[in-house]
């Protein structure tokens, strides 16, 4: 909110925002709409407002990674994600959960763990799982580093990754790569958002076209699967 009153103290022409975990409301951005100063919002955002944004297809992402799981042969499978007020947790959260009905698993809200994005708290979700009877069998994690912290240390306590845990991550960051086994991963294209965002900001601030008359752009997504979610015997069989 201080960073919105700020940027508006400082004459900006256009803003490009994200909102924070904790933001319940587009308030702090009239102050822009009144002076028809024009605002995008990026990834996070309020998908009830009409005012223009640039996003992934959440929930789709959330469908894609659950089913993937599923078909490797995973029944029970843990998310791990971050606060479900907030956009792109809550369509990713929606995602798993029609994944798991439309197999016909039964939704249980104890698989569920809800952190923030720190290492502690991906260490703490590992220990919840270890503790979990019977032990699950998949894991989606909605960020790549707590998924592969959250896998080093199941790991470190002797499970073995995919044969006895699937895992899913999300973002496609460098550490996807670095990690053993490559962590199977939702590409997230900030970039393209990004380019995205501006452009469409640059040239409405140009005069060509309204951003106002595109209220929502979906950025194209995918599944990019590696080590962390494929298991030998099913692969096999498909």
């Amino acid at each position: 909110m201080a960073n919105a009153t700020n940027l508006f103290h400082k004459r900006v022409d256009g803003v490009i925002a994200s909102l924070s975990f904790t933001t319940k409301n587009l308030d702090h951005f009239n102050q822009f709409f009144e002076k028809n100063i024009p605002v995008v919002f990026v990834d996070r955002v309020d998908e009830n407002s009409e005012k223009t944004h640039v996003i992934i297809d959440n929930y789709k992402c959330g469908y894609i990674a659950t089913r993937h799981l599923i078909e490797q042969g995973s029944k029970r499978i843990v998310m791990l994600t971050a606060n479900l007020k907030r956009n792109v947790y809550a369509q990713r959260h929606r995602g798993y959960t029609d994944a798991l009905f439309d197999a016909g698993i039964e939704y249980n809200k104890k698989l569920v763990l809800v952190k923030d994005l720190s290492e502690k708290s991906a260490l703490d979700a590992a220990h919840e799982i270890l503790k979990m009877t019977p032990l699950p069998d998949g894991l989606f994690v909605t960020n790549d580093f707590k998924a592969a912290v959250c896998m080093q240390e199941l790991k470190r306590h002797g499970i073995k990754v995919p044969e006895d845990i699937a895992v899913v991550g999300f973002n496609n960051d460098a550490i996807s790569k670095i990690v053993d086994p490559q962590l199977t991963t939702i590409n997230y294209p900030g970039k393209d958002m990004g380019e995205i965002s501006a452009r469409n900001l640059i040239n409405h601030l140009n005069g060509v076209g309204d951003i106002a008359t595109t209220n929502r752009i979906i950025v194209k997504t995918e599944l990019i699967v590696r080590e962390s979610s494929v298991r030998k015997n099913t692969a096999a069989e498909n």
